[in-house]
Formats: structure tokens, C-alpha cells, sequence
């Protein structure tokens, strides 16, 4: 990464990312059509709604024969940890107009999010409207393309697993939190690492007590707020 926030900038620094989005793009287009969706309908459920987590709920729910007020719910109980990354990402936005903030809000993804906080180690802490909307542009025709890709393999692969693509994901976001505590020069490395181990535990233990909807949201509540008291007590 550089501190230029250019278009340019954006999409060498995105590409990365790809790997992820195709991963598991193109395994939910082979979900979507092995459970006997059209490949138009699992498309169009990407480009409307385009959250990884959502649509795969969505697809099982639609699959069961739920009512849709249910699926609404649970759309926006699985994706709500978004209101929170774009709490953050608004913060570094505040030169940016209403609509804008609006645009790069409704295309967020936890992949860009991170992009976006791994930037600003290298920009002094800004943003702007060019580079994450690049950014996010990018994401979503990967995904749309992936999913597409996906959704015409599914008549010849029934099981993504063999093939790994449902561990793309998590070896991007590894990745990811790997230049994050490289590129930080903010926070003390030390701290950095107990309140990855700290979340890393919390996950465990509340996958077993709570949905897996609102552990992220958990996690990410109780581990900003004992990082903030470790760094000002100890660090």
C-alpha cells in the first residue's frame, strides 16, 4: 500500500481482495443452483442483495419455505454488523457530501471495510470518495462475476467444499489482518496481538451461546472496549 488516494491506487490495492470474492462468490453460485435455483435467480440475488452471508441465509430460508418478513428479519439481523463498519468508515468521510457517504455506505463489505482501515496507516488517517468507491466497485462486479461463474459451474460441481473454495474467504481476511497489525505504527504491536487472541477466544466461547448473527457484533463491542482500556491502562 501507498498513502495516494487514487483511483489507480484503489484498484492495485483491491486486488488482493479478488481472490476472496471470487472464492466464495462462486460457491454460492453453486449452492444457489445445486438447491435448484435458475442461474438468473441466483444472479439477481447477488446484485440485489450482495452480502455473502445474507444470501446464503436468504437461499436456506427461501429453501424452507419461510415467509419473507422472516427472511427481512434475519437479512438484517445477520448483515447489521454493516451499521457499525459504516459508523467507522463515516468518520473519515466527513468531506464527503451526504449522497456520497450514502453511495459508499450501501456497497460496504467486510473485505473493503478492512481495506479501509489498513489504508489509513499509510494516508495519516484519511479517506476519500475516488478511492473507496473504486474500491467498492470493483468488489461488486467481482462478485457478480463470481456468482455468474458459479451459477453455470453448479450444473457440473455439486460440492464446493472439495474443492476448498468455502476457505478462500478466511484466507483473505488472514491476510488482511496480518497487513493490518504490519502496517499500524499507532498501537504497540503487544496490544495488537492480545486483542486479536481476546476476540479469537470470545469467538469461540459465544459460537456456543449465541447465534452466529450476532457474535461479530458481540466480539466487536466487547473487543474495542477492553482494547481501549488496555491501551490506556497498560500501554
Amino acid at each position: 500500500m501507498d498513502g495516494y488516494l487514487t483511483k489507480k491506487a484503489a484498484i492495485k490495492e483491491a486486488l488482493p481482495t479478488i481472490f476472496g470474492y471470487i472464492g466464495i462468490s462462486v460457491a454460492f453460485g453453486i449452492i444457489g443452483k445445486a438447491s435448484g435455483f435458475s442461474t438468473i435467480e441466483v444472479s439477481l440475488m447477488s446484485l440485489i442483495i450482495y452480502a455473502g452471508s445474507v444470501q446464503l441465509t436468504t437461499l436456506n430460508m427461501l429453501i424452507a419455505g419461510s415467509p419473507i418478513a422472516s427472511i427481512v428479519l434475519a437479512a438484517f439481523l445477520v448483515n447489521s454488523r454493516v451499521i457499525l463498519m459504516s459508523t467507522t468508515v463515516a468518520g473519515y468521510l466527513k468531506q464527503e457530501n451526504l449522497k456520497r457517504n450514502i453511495l459508499i455506505g450501501t456497497f460496504l463489505t467486510d473485505e473493503s471495510f478492512a481495506l479501509s482501515m489498513n489504508k489509513i496507516n499509510y494516508t495519516n488517517g484519511k479517506l476519500n470518495f475516488t478511492w473507496f468507491n473504486t474500491v467498492n466497485i470493483i468488489s461488486y462486479l467481482t462478485w457478480q462475476a463470481g456468482t455468474l461463474l458459479g451459477a453455470i459451474l453448479g450444473g457440473f460441481i455439486t460440492d464446493p467444499k472439495k474443492l476448498g473454495l468455502d476457505f478462500a474467504i478466511v484466507a483473505m481476511f488472514i491476510g488482511l489482518l496480518y497487513l493490518q497489525v504490519l502496517g499500524d505504527k499507532n498501537l504497540n504491536k503487544i496490544l495488537q496481538i492480545i486483542v486479536i487472541l481476546i476476540s479469537f477466544a470470545l469467538t469461540y466461547l459465544l459460537t456456543i451461546v449465541l447465534p452466529a448473527n450476532l457474535v461479530v457484533i458481540v466480539v466487536t463491542l466487547i473487543g474495542c472496549s477492553l482494547g481501549m482500556v488496555l491501551k490506556h491502562v497498560f500501554f
